[in-house]
């Protein structure tokens, strides 16, 4: 590091801010340091570093799954952002599973990563507190965690009323919700397993309830084909639904994609409305109306909970649940209307 400092010009201190992002340093210097460390062929001793400091400065990411359109996205913005505060990160796929969460937690003990965000929803509350006392974490998800780890959160039930809300507004009182737990179902669901779902189901059924609109449901799975099958179920019942609630954009791409195949229009027929607002649901024809939870503040809490809770172990936990908006598109508006990112209604959060 003094040979690269010496070489550009500039101090050591320097020279180690512009590879570690621990303090500021002007873009011109970042860049000649960058090149220098580049021309002389510098390379970090990691293992040194993470003897002297005590840190890695690697972090783990555990999601359910990669291939979705919401896990996908959020684990790119994890690791834009941890990337952004100097730390690298390690990304892997828990299947949704107790055994695949238990395994996210021993690599980041063996791996000795600083802290691990992980979207758990196949292990309970005094698991979590367990691991949690092994490696630093903060859980994203719906569990009631009674604030014994850092936890980000969804507002689920508020954003799916606010949903459902949209339905009504446009005149719709025969309304479908497609996803699990099915309206049979939601009583026997318990968390964690199905916990975002079973709280977007809550939504909706309290604001159609207070509407006095006929409710249904419809649940093959959480893909888009899952979604096709459950709009093809519901045409075929004697009264299908005018107004469709999609717990998940990917169901709802399906549902759209499955009302078409059967010769029914969106939304001049049935009007449909997803959860998650991914990026695709902008581009999709119809685009799809959908509840935004605000990714960039779940993003920003969930790096700045980990962070802290890397340099103070003993910090008392935190419980935040991000805003969200309702954007609406032409899946309720009609074509051509409505198709931009944002001019959402505010929800609370």
């Amino acid at each position: 590091m003094r040979d690269v400092a010496a070489e550009a010009g500039v101090s050591a201190m320097t020279v180690s801010n512009a590879l570690t992002g621990r303090r500021p340093v002007s873009e011109p210097t970042r860049r000649l340091v960058m090149e220098t460390v580049e021309r002389l062929g510098y390379q970090v001793n990691v293992a040194a570093r993470s003897l002297r400091q005590g840190r890695t400065g690697v972090v783990g990411i555990a999601v359910p799954t990669l291939d979705s359109h919401y896990y996908g996205q959020l684990s790119h913005r994890l690791v834009r952002a941890f990337s952004q505060v100097g730390l690298a990160t390690v990304v892997e796929e828990t299947h949704a599973s107790r055994e695949g969460e238990i395994a996210a937690f021993r690599d980041s003990r063996l791996n000795a990563y600083d802290g691990l965000v992980i979207a758990a929803l196949g292990l309970t509350e005094r698991e979590i507190d367990a691991f949690s006392r092994e490696v630093p974490v903060v859980v994203l998800g719906e569990q009631e965690l009674h604030r014994t780890v850092d936890h980000v959160s969804m507002a689920n039930v508020a954003g799916a009323e606010a949903a459902t809300r949209v339905l009504l507004e446009h005149g719709r009182r025969r309304l479908a919700l497609v996803g699990f737990p099915t309206l049979e179902d939601v009583g026997s669901v318990h968390l964690p397993e199905g916990a975002a779902f079973s709280l977007r189901t809550e939504g909706f059924l309290r604001a159609a309830r207070a509407a006095g609109a006929e409710v249904t449901s419809a649940h093959a799975g959480v893909t888009q084909a899952a979604g096709w099958r459950c709009a093809q179920e519901l045409l075929a019942r004697p009264e299908p639904p005018d107004g469709v609630f999609c717990v998940t954009d990917t169901l709802a791409f399906g549902v759209v994609r499955g009302l078409a195949d059967g010769g029914v229009r969106v939304p001049e027929d049935v009007l449909v409305i997803g959860f998650d607002d991914v990026e695709d649901a902008r581009f999709h024809i119809p685009s799809l109306s959908s509840v935004a939870p605000d990714h960039a503040a779940l993003v920003q809490e969930a790096v700045r909970l980990l962070r802290r809770r890397i340099q103070d172990p003993t910090a008392t936990p935190q419980d935040v649940t991000v805003p969200f908006t309702v954007v609406e598109r032409e899946s309720t508006l009609g074509r051509g209307r409505g198709d931009g990112p944002g001019g959402g209604r505010d929800g609370a959060g």
